[in-house]
């Protein structure tokens, strides 16, 4: 009888090999692709042909990449492997989001979160919420996994797997239509290695997503902003602002102390937008702290003359929090406020919210401590 595969390791560490002498070719671009195999004696356009047996068809088993001499499959074999993920867990919600947990080496966890949209009740269209790091920094008020502090980075492979272990569990011929660095962490943070994750994700011979569809999410860093842009051109930026006066925000996103309103517009303001491109600021409404039409007029003064977009987000609740959600009315409210002053405004769909998998509710529960958060409805 056939002994069953060994199940696979997952990606490197941030400068940390899991297997000496073996290096992990997951979260390698093109070209590191080619410079390696040129190195092992062959033709730079090997390195494309990994590149799209790792990326577009998701092979780690370098028997498979049939295309490959096979004396050169074999060298790869003793030098090299393809860091792989399996979910640790996967929870269902009742309206069809799924939530999957990834265990690193080393033992921190990740989430990511596959989302189905269906506009018009038609087949539905996915997106993907991934994480950068495991844990966060920021320390945001509204925010469970600002509870956890950070873990560590995450490197562009464990970026890049999320992506590729999700991929897998979509069904026959469908595709994820947007992608969002959403998750645990925050990206600007993580600087290298989610600019790397953003170039694979988005190259054409990736089978990912065109740099129009995926969209990087960050507090505010406002000294990286211009900068990731140019690193990883294309790609769409989302800065959450959350408040519209400088005490607010303070209370609310701790990295105001440091870059407050004024400093982080004036960095939007010089970020390098492609013609007909508009960056997104995020808005976290909590009831009664920064949700009144006051509030929304404020916000719209602020955005004056930048080519924006807000996209409005009514706050997922989690146990101990010192806010609620605000009423669909007031949400309206506040939107048809900014909508007066000539601004798109937008309101997110809430997904996954019965299992803890909306914007703000990831987190390693087994580090927050105490008993594990509630949930309603959830199909593991």
């Amino acid at each position: 009888m056939e002994s069953a595969a060994p199940a696979p390791l997952p990606p490197d560490p941030p400068g940390q090999p899991l297997l000496e002498g073996r290096v992990d070719l997951k979260g390698m671009e093109e070209g590191d692709l080619a410079a390696l195999c040129q190195a092992m004696g062959e033709p730079p356009y090997r390195g494309r042909q990994l590149f799209g047996w790792i990326y577009a068809r998701g092979e780690a088993d370098f028997e498979r990449m049939t295309d490959l001499p096979k004396a050169f499959r074999a060298r790869l074999e003793g030098r090299a492997r393809v860091g792989a993920l399996l979910p640790e867990r996967a929870e269902e919600a009742g309206d069809g989001t799924q939530k999957f947990a990834f265990r690193l080496a080393g033992g921190a966890l990740v989430e990511s979160v596959k989302i189905p949209m269906r506009p018009g009740g038609g087949r539905p269209r996915w997106a993907l919420c991934l994480s950068t790091q495991a844990g966060c920094a920021m320390g945001c008020a509204f925010c469970l996994t600002g509870r956890m502090g950070l873990v560590r980075n995450l490197s562009a492979g464990e970026i890049a797997e999320q992506f590729l272990a999700a991929r897998r569990t979509l069904p026959e011929g469908e595709r994820f239509h947007n992608v969002v660095f959403m998750g645990m962490g925050e990206p600007l943070d993580n600087f290298e290695p989610s600019a790397a994750a953003a170039r694979l994700l988005t190259h054409p011979r990736a089978g990912g997503v065109s740099a129009r569809r995926l969209t990087v999410s960050t507090v505010g860093v406002a000294s990286r902003l211009a900068a990731f842009a140019r690193a990883a051109p294309g790609v769409g930026l989302a800065v959450s602002l959350h408040a519209a006066d400088e005490a607010t925000r303070g209370s609310l996103v701790p990295v105001n102390r440091k870059w407050g309103l004024k400093a982080l517009l004036d960095a939007c303001r010089e970020i390098p937008l492609a013609e007909r491109r508009r960056l997104t600021f995020e808005y976290v409404l909590l009831a009664g702290v920064n949700d009144s039409p006051e509030d929304a007029r404020r916000l719209a003064g602020l955005l004056r003359g930048i080519r924006c977009k807000v996209n409005l987000i009514p706050w997922n609740p989690f146990p101990g929090a010192p806010f609620e959600r605000p009423s669909p009315a007031r949400v309206e409210a506040f939107r048809a406020e900014l909508l007066r002053a000539g601004l798109t405004a937008t309101v997110r769909q809430t997904k996954g919210l019965d299992i803890r998998a909306a914007c703000g509710q990831l987190a390693d529960e087994a580090r927050l401590g105490g008993p594990p958060l509630p949930r309603a409805g959830a199909r593991a």
